[in-house]
């Protein structure tokens, strides 16, 4: 086994058992199927967008292919604390997206991108799919993880999670 291959196995004991497990890719704990937003519409438009749906990160696309990355924090940086200057309807998301953004493709090793958004203190990684936007992966989705990680020990086998 090469010492890549080593990295990416775990061997787990239990009483009287082994498992080996392999670090999962992105794709298994991404939100698939994102919304996105084209670099035409309007901060308003995304902002509006964004409210409904209930996201902080919103990719900039265009006809599937990734261009960049808006977020409220960028929205609130170029609005202002009031969000009326400069008028929202008149600037686009293209104007003001991140083209720097994060990005990995869906099969990249989850602990190699939880490790570099904690060194880099980045909320989100954009996740594609031969260079087409696959998916979203924030904070959120890393605390709903390791929350799952931390109970799944002591969940009962027949599904019954009292404890």
């Amino acid at each position: 086994m090469n010492r890549a291959s080593q990295r990416e196995v775990a061997i787990v004991f239990g009483p009287g058992e082994y498992t080996v497990k392999k670090i999962p890719p992105i794709k298994t704990a991404m939100t698939a199927f994102p919304y996105s937003v084209q670099p035409e519409a309007s901060l308003h438009q995304a902002m509006d967008f964004m409210r409904t749906h209930n996201i902080r990160h919103l990719p900039v696309a265009d006809d599937g292919k990734l261009m960049g990355l808006v977020s409220d924090r960028d929205i609130k940086l170029v609005l202002g604390p009031d969000f009326a200057y400069p008028d929202p309807d008149k600037l686009t998301v293209g104007d003001i997206m991140r083209s720097d953004t994060y990005t990995v493709d869906m099969e990249e090793r989850l602990d190699n991108v939880l490790a570099h958004m904690a060194e880099h203190h980045i909320g989100s990684a954009v996740i594609t799919r031969h260079g087409k936007l696959a998916g979203m992966f924030t904070l959120s989705d890393a605390c709903r993880e390791f929350a799952e990680y931390l109970r799944a020990p002591y969940l009962k086998p027949d599904g019954d999670d009292a404890a």
